[in-house]
């Protein structure tokens, strides 16, 4: 079903359908201004998931799908019958988007796999219901998360989140967000405490958006002053989402997660990763096979359009880390609560599947 586009994004606005076309809230431009870009094929899409148009895995992995979508219309136009072998390159394109987010790869096998049981005639009917699909089933496990992570919390606490995984970052109500936003609801809650998270800034110019727009409390800290915050003995956990969870629990997430884990084990804080399955790659065994995505040095030598750094400084800029799974108290899926994760409990929360 298509969705009429409001004149301002809301943050569960990431991606919306309408009319033929992809609208993503551009979240480069938040929250200085709220605007929707109209994308109309694969390659723009492609193109807005690796400038950080979009961002955060499940919200990638359901503009990718779109973009598929996009992707057939095109070459059933261009190719007709043989539509099969002309989408081959767009989809590419699409998968070399980013490399770290495994939801943009489950997006697309699963279109793929749509794509072996169709015919010569024109697929966009079928890749849009799909797309559509994978959108609407996002946006329900979430809830189902937020209700799940939300119960893990026995009495009313402050929290710390990281990056931002809330409504913007997937299909609607957010991760770890959707996690802050029930708990709240239930009187667990009584502050969130948001890193700011440099260099792109998500925590600030999105996640403190995004509670603020709920009306949740909420106070933005630099990444660095977590560990001041969590000796005062008022945070009782630290609740972020995930970019690929590995076969044993590793978890990689946005950069800065790993540490934020070590202090919360030193201070005994629970530590909390909320993510759909479609986030759990039971492919690779551990952490160390996830592909850590490195970005543009210059994104961590300046600060928007100012350069900070002086001249000729050189800069490492990976985007993710990865947390031990032995640093993690629960990873909270759609499907069930993995309290203390091992292989053997992500193995049965998956059904048996994988290493």
């Amino acid at each position: 079903m298509e969705t009429t586009i409001p004149t301002v994004p809301t943050p569960d606005d990431a991606a919306l359908w309408h009319d033929g076309a992809l609208y993503l809230a551009d979240q480069r431009l938040l929250p200085d201004r709220a605007e929707f870009l109209r994308l109309m094929d694969a390659s723009a899409v492609a193109d807005a998931i690796r400038a950080m148009v979009v961002r955060g895995a499940p919200a990638i992995g359901v503009a990718a799908a779109y973009g598929v979508a996009l992707a057939g219309r095109d070459a059933y136009a261009a190719a007709g019958a043989d539509w099969r072998a002309a989408i081959e390159s767009d989809l590419e394109r699409l998968a070399a988007s980013r490399p770290t987010a495994v939801n943009l790869f489950w997006a697309i096998d699963r279109m793929r796999r749509l794509i072996l049981s169709l015919d010569e005639r024109d697929p966009f009917p079928a890749l849009v219901d799909e797309a559509l699909s994978i959108h609407a089933e996002d946006r329900a496990a979430n809830r189902v998360i937020g209700d799940l992570g939300a119960a893990l919390i026995e009495a009313p606490t402050d929290v710390i989140t990281h990056c931002n995984a809330g409504a913007i970052a997937t299909g609607g109500y957010g991760t770890a967000l959707g996690v802050i936003r029930s708990a709240y609801a239930a009187g667990k809650i009584g502050s969130v405490f948001a890193d700011e998270t440099r260099p792109w800034m998500q925590g600030a110019r999105l996640t403190a958006w995004e509670l603020m727009h709920d009306g949740i409390p909420v106070t933005l800290q630099a990444d660095g002053a977590a560990a001041s915050l969590m000796a005062g003995r008022s945070v009782g956990w630290v609740i972020v989402g995930s970019d690929r969870i590995a076969a044993n629990g590793d978890v990689a997430n946005k950069i800065g997660t790993y540490g934020l884990a070590i202090l919360a084990k030193h201070h005994g804080i629970k530590f909390m990763v909320a993510a759909p399955t479609s986030t759990i790659d039971m492919e690779i065994a551990s952490g160390d096979e996830i592909p850590i995505e490195e970005r543009n040095p210059d994104e961590l030598l300046s600060c928007g359009e100012r350069r900070l750094a002086p001249a000729g400084c050189v800069a490492r800029n990976p985007v993710f880390d990865v947390t031990p799974a032995d640093l993690v108290d629960a990873i909270v899926t759609e499907r069930g609560v993995v309290l203390r994760p091992t292989k053997e409990k992500i193995r049965a929360l998956m059904g048996g599947r994988g290493l």
